[in-house]
Order: structure tokens, then C-alpha cells, then sequence
């Protein structure tokens, strides 16, 4: 049997599901279901393919990648977008970096398919028609008539060879956009009907025909992109100004809509894109009230309402319909018929300039994370966690000085010409404008309490003189450390 490559799509900033999913953190990173995240899950998937994957994601988030593949045990590189251009451009770059005969399995990385089983058998069912030269996407019999998704009817069934088993996968005759109720209970009703899961298996150099005779300015852009690409140990970054030249649009648009030799192998299975809390909402059991609760929440007198609080105790009284989303610095509280709009409210706050649109409070690393648990005028205080071995870059700040204070681990203070080593209890002060450095030498996680005081404390306030982790001045984003 022919050797599948998985290709995982990172991309997405998750507005949808804010305030818990942000453009610094989206959800396909968020530990959703089962103390997982839905990027770990879809990598546990994909284990009886290949031990070793191919990521395509933003370069802001290719530590939080690499922990996730870390954590599920597989290898692999991760191809870093400078910015995002949508699905047809990183499907043309991974197929790019791909042997002609590979046979490619895209999969967006946000996506909750519980029966993993299933969703293999499904995948190995579309082979035939993959290798023989056609683009197979992979259907969701559809459980109701849902206007949340695009849908694909299923044409007549791939011819086969003379005396074999009826073939698994059909010709798309039409992709559907998002539709009405009425025409999604029709569609639902006729049957041969589909929901757009965005899965597709297809060899590299099929992918790239499909492009050069579709969407060939796309093409052009991706492999200038690629031949100016450069790596870094397991990180292999597009060029930046070639990639931003690319138009950006999806690959449904650009090529599937277009082609003509697009299959579809229906698949039974549980399926959701987690694309908005009403969906989060849906993967929890409700109780005889259709109350649901994640971590602290309490529902009293309520029904249908879902509960997402696992910092604090949040409690619903006498409410119907409501979702209510908790976090420590934003909480979200929205009529279930509104979950749509979630993503409006982003914009909105995006135009105010709310940080948190974009950024939680707690900030994760790739040496750990940071926590900004107070800040007023000319002072803020933060906790930070070292992970073992880690070390921030050697840095220094014009208009701040910093207070560590170290509350568990061991703590390697770099102050000027000095380095010290700190444990619980023991503090260090680094001065206004000092070369200074923190790390962690122990095997338990590092965790200080940071006091920043200073004329100004914004977060572009360093100056980085060695990084660890190959960041620099102008590719780092606007996060301290």
C-alpha cells in the first residue's frame, strides 16, 4: 500500500472561539478536549500513517508546534509562513518541498474527529483514486442541516478496474457554499450531500498541475518562495518577500471549485471544525437541564447554558441559551443564536486597540511562558516559568530596571560581568540598561516573580544581544524575552 505523508495546516488565528482562542494563541493550540489540544489530536491521527509530518504554520507560533509534536512523540520539519496566504498557497509550498510521486494528506490542525480508527480506514479508502491522478477531498455525512458549512454533492462513482469491488470514491459534481436553512434541509432530505471537511489526499505533482492550470500566478509566487527558502535546523522559513507577493485564497477557490478531477470518499464518522463556541459547547454532555460546565462553572436554574471557567468560580442563574467563556483578563457572554458573531466583536476590538484581541495575559515562550499579573503606572509585575535547561536571550532595556524574586527552582542569573546562581526564597536586581540574562540549570521548571519599574514598560523595550532560539530584533514579535 502506497505510503501517505501527512501535512498539517497550522495556520489560523481562531477568532471565533476568542476570548480563549487569539491570533498570539489560536485554538488549534488551546488544550480543548481531554487536556489536548486540537493540533495534538490531529497529530495522534495521523500516527498510523508516518512518524514523521510535515507542519505548515506561522513563524510566530513554531514553538507551540514543535511542542505539540514533541508531546505526541513524532518528528518532522515545520515549513514557516512569513505571513498568511491561505490554504492554496501552503498546500502549493508543501507540495513544492514534496517528491512528484509523494502521496500528500492535508489536514487542518483545528479539527475534533473522535473515532480516529474510522477516520483512517476512511483516508486508506481514497488511495486508488489519489494515485490514478485525482484530488480527493473527504465528505462528513451530514448529522443535520447545518448552514455553518460548505458541502460537496457526490456525482457518480470513479470507474474501476474489470471484476473489483465497487470503487470508495465518488466525482464531485459541485461544491456548495454555506447555505440557507431551507436549502440545507433540502440537501440534507435528497442525500449525496456532503460537509466540506477541507481533507485532502493527493499526490505532489498532481496538486501542482491542478495549480499551474487553476491558479498559476499562486504557483509562480510559492516556488520563488521555495527556492529562496532557507533552514534552520528543523525549521525551513519561506522567503518573505516572494510568499507576501502570493495572492491569498483558499484552495477550494483557487483550484477544487475549478478542476476536474476531484473525487469524494463520504465519511460516517463524528466530525467537527470547532469553529465556534456552540460547537465547543456540543462536545461536552450536558446534564437532564442541557447545562454544560467546564472547570468552575455552576449553572443554577438554568438551561442550555454552557459554562467555560477553569480559573475561578463563574455561576449562571435563572439563564437560557447563554454561553458564557471566562479567562483571566476577558469574558466572553453570548446568546447561543450569536455564536456566529464572535468574530465581529474581535474586529471591534481590534479598532479599539484592546491588547486583548490579539494577546492573552499569559504569554507562552519557547523557553516557558509569562503571566503580567499587575501593571499600573511605572511599575508591573509578572510570574515566569523557565522549563528545565531553557534560558531567555541576553538582553538589556533603556527605560526599565527589573526585580527577580525566585519562588521554586534554581535560578542562573546573568547581571553584567556576574553570574550567580538563586534559589527559593533569594533575589537578584538588575539595573536599568545591564546586559543581564535568566536560566534555568535545574530539572524542575524555574518559576520567578518579576517587578518591572521604569518610565516605560512597553513590551518593545529590549534590546536582544544572543538568542537561544534563533530570534532577532526584526522577527521577533512584540513580546518580552
Amino acid at each position: 500500500m502506497s505510503m501517505i505523508h501527512p501535512v498539517i495546516l497550522c495556520g489560523g488565528s481562531g477568532t471565533r472561539l476568542w476570548p480563549l482562542s487569539r491570533e498570539s494563541f489560536p485554538k488549534q493550540f488551546v488544550p480543548l478536549v481531554g487536556g489536548k489540544s486540537l493540533l495534538q489530536a490531529t497529530l495522534a491521527r495521523v500516527k498510523a500513517f508516518a512518524s514523521e509530518v510535515l507542519c505548515v504554520a506561522n513563524h510566530e507560533h513554531r514553538f507551540l508546534v514543535r511542542e505539540a509534536l514533541e508531546a505526541e512523540s513524532l518528528s518532522g520539519f515545520q515549513l514557516l509562513e512569513p505571513v498568511g496566504r491561505n490554504t492554496a498557497a501552503a498546500m502549493a509550498a508543501a507540495a513544492l518541498n514534496a517528491s512528484p510521486d509523494h502521496l500528500l494528506l492535508f489536514l487542518p490542525a483545528d479539527h475534533f474527529i473522535p473515532d480516529a480508527l474510522a477516520f483512517q480506514q476512511t483516508v486508506r479508502r481514497g488511495i486508488e483514486a489519489a494515485q490514478a491522478g485525482h484530488i480527493v477531498t473527504f465528505g462528513v455525512q451530514p448529522s443535520f442541516p447545518s448552514t455553518a458549512y460548505g458541502y460537496i454533492r457526490a456525482g457518480d462513482p470513479l470507474p474501476g478496474e474489470p471484476g473489483a469491488d465497487a470503487p470508495a470514491a465518488r466525482a464531485v459534481a459541485a461544491f456548495v457554499e454555506k447555505p440557507e436553512a431551507g436549502k440545507a434541509q433540502q440537501m440534507l432530505l435528497a442525500g449525496g450531500h456532503f460537509w466540506n471537511a477541507g481533507i485532502f489526499l493527493t499526490r505532489a505533482d498532481t496538486l501542482i498541475a491542478a495549480l499551474q492550470r487553476h491558479a498559476p500566478d499562486i504557483l509562480v509566487a510559492c516556488q520563488r518562495a521555495v527556492a529562496l527558502q532557507t533552514r534552520d535546523g528543523s525549521f525551513v522559513r519561506l522567503d518573505p518577500a516572494a510568499f507576501a507577493a502570493c495572492r491569498g485564497e483558499s484552495i477550494d477557490y483557487a483550484v477544487m471549485e475549478h478542476h476536474d478531477r476531484v473525487a469524494v470518499v463520504p465519511f460516517s464518522g463524528a466530525w467537527s471544525d470547532v469553529g465556534s463556541w456552540n460547537a465547543v459547547a456540543d462536545l461536552a454532555t450536558p446534564d437532564a437541564d442541557g447545562n454544560a460546565q467546564l472547570g468552575q462553572g455552576l449553572a443554577v436554574q438554568a438551561r442550555r447554558t454552557y459554562i467555560h471557567a477553569p480559573h475561578r468560580p463563574v455561576v449562571a442563574l435563572g439563564t437560557q441559551d447563554l454561553l458564557i467563556i471566562d479567562t483571566p483578563d476577558a469574558v466572553l457572554v453570548a446568546d447561543r443564536s450569536h455564536a456566529e458573531l464572535v468574530k465581529t466583536v474581535v474586529s471591534k476590538l481590534k479598532e479599539t486597540k484592546l491588547p486583548q484581541a490579539g494577546i492573552h495575559r499569559k504569554v507562552a515562550r519557547p523557553w516557558g511562558w509569562y503571566d503580567c499579573i499587575e501593571e499600573a503606572e511605572r511599575f508591573k509585575v509578572k510570574r515566569i516559568q523557565v522549563k528545565p535547561g531553557a534560558s531567555l536571550s541576553l538582553q538589556k532595556h533603556h527605560h526599565r530596571a527589573e526585580h527577580w524574586v525566585v519562588v521554586k527552582g534554581t535560578a542562573e542569573v546573568t547581571c553584567g560581568d556576574k553570574v550567580i546562581l538563586l534559589t527559593e526564597n533569594q533575589s537578584a536586581y538588575i539595573p536599568l540598561g545591564e546586559v543581564h540574562r535568566l536560566a534555568n540549570p535545574g530539572t524542575i521548571p524555574l518559576e520567578i516573580i518579576e517587578v518591572q519599574s521604569g518610565s516605560y514598560l512597553g513590551e518593545d523595550d529590549i534590546v536582544r544581544l544572543d538568542d537561544t532560539y534563533g530570534r532577532n530584533q526584526k522577527t521577533i514579535d512584540s513580546c518580552k524575552k
